[in-house]
């Protein structure tokens, strides 16, 4: 079994709080992860789980051993025997672990019922990091989810045309989405064809026959099913014109490329999008870094309206970082005095240009290094 770098995280909660909450897209590796804290575990997604829990509680409530309670969303009446069960040894921590994807419902019980008495952890399926140096083209290219190919490369991309499959016609029905699943399939494919742009949410509904708030509403549960991120604009007193629209990333590369046709990496070294994919790789790998290690940095893009950019705003700690990535091995001179001409504006103490170089070129504001050092130097 591949070390999660969550595993950490999660003790150091369980050790903090009476619950905590692992919460992630489906099959990114949840279950395995709990599993590893030899607790006693139940699937709420089954009827025989929960009646299990159900007839087995005071007994567990009482003894010593984690319970573990997977898919918990599917359950929402568990919550208040949570609540109940704590708050009777509100000083004993470490006594549940609850996993479930991100629904409205999910998230509407944690904060009414378990607010103060549970940590949360966020969880995305394997980053690189957890894997070796060498696999970097193949997390790009299928993903990290762990049976959609990262492991073994034949499963993908059928595994992630039948991952989005039963998104659109059971979980995000489910969750409250109202949309039909033909209908939801063609905006998966209009979000995938724009990929680190815009979101114009008037231009999607005119295609879809559907008004814009529509649109940003089923957007909303799209990036609640952990499917897409809008990156925000970063915004500051500068005499320029920004563009203040946020841009859209698939949270995971394999499913992008799934929905663009692309079989391989020699198909994708093709595609004219192939920056936009690179880009929201390293963006989305950079953000699950971070929180896997439980770091709480703000992020954001920033564009001017003449054209002057920075991929990734990070605020770490009252500090401003500038971050430019790019698909190349050979950055240029240029490349480097366009980033600190468009860090100045922001005022960024750190520059970092993340690429395919093979060594790092460091000085005290200026870091140019391959995504698999800026990811350890971040979530060091």
């Amino acid at each position: 079994m591949i070390p999660r770098l969550y595993a950490l995280q999660v003790r150091d909660k369980l050790g903090k709080f009476p619950a905590v909450g692992i919460l992630g897209p489906r099959q990114c590796g949840k279950t395995t992860l709990a599993r590893g804290f030899e607790g006693v575990y139940f699937d709420l997604e089954t009827d025989g789980g929960e009646a299990r829990l159900d007839a087995e509680w005071d007994a567990l409530v009482a003894g010593k051993k984690l319970i573990v309670l997977d898919e918990v969303q599917q359950a929402p009446e568990v919550f208040s025997r949570l609540r109940g069960a704590i708050d009777a040894d509100r000083k004993r921590n470490g006594r549940f672990l609850l996993l479930g994807s991100v629904s409205p419902a999910l998230m509407e019980n944690v904060s009414e019922s378990l607010a103060g008495r549970m940590g949360l952890v966020m969880m995305s399926p394997f980053i690189l990091p957890e894997l070796a140096p060498d696999q970097i083209d193949d997390l790009w290219l299928r993903g990290g989810y762990p049976d959609g190919g990262i492991l073994d490369a034949r499963m993908f991309p059928e595994w992630q045309r039948d991952y989005l499959n039963t998104q659109v016609t059971r979980d995000l029905p489910t969750w409250g989405l109202p949309a039909k699943p033909q209908l939801l399939l063609r905006l998966l494919h209009m979000l995938a064809s724009i990929q680190g742009q815009p979101l114009n949410a008037s231009q999607l509904g005119s295609s879809l026959a559907l008004d814009h708030k529509t649109v940003i509403r089923y957007c909303d549960y799209l990036e609640g099913a952990f499917l897409i991120h809008r990156l925000q604009p970063y915004f500051k007193n500068i005499r320029k014109r920004l563009v203040r629209v946020p841009r859209v990333y698939w949270r995971d590369s394999g499913l992008l490329h799934s929905l663009m046709g692309v079989n391989d990496l020699d198909h994708l070294y093709r595609q004219p999008w192939l920056g936009a994919s690179w880009e929201g790789f390293v963006i989305e790998q950079t953000l699950a870094a971070l929180s896997a290690v439980g770091k709480q940095d703000r992020a954001y893009f920033f564009r001017t309206s003449d054209g002057y950019e920075l991929d990734l705003v990070l605020e770490k700690g009252g500090e401003s970082w500038a971050v430019e990535i790019k698909l190349t091995s050979n950055p240029s001179t240029e490349e480097i005095e366009r980033l600190n001409k468009t860090a100045d504006m922001i005022q960024a103490k750190r520059r970092v240009l993340v690429c395919r170089i093979a060594r790092k070129i460091e000085n005290p504001s200026l870091l140019v290094c391959n995504p698999g050092e800026w990811l350890q130097r971040i979530a060091g």
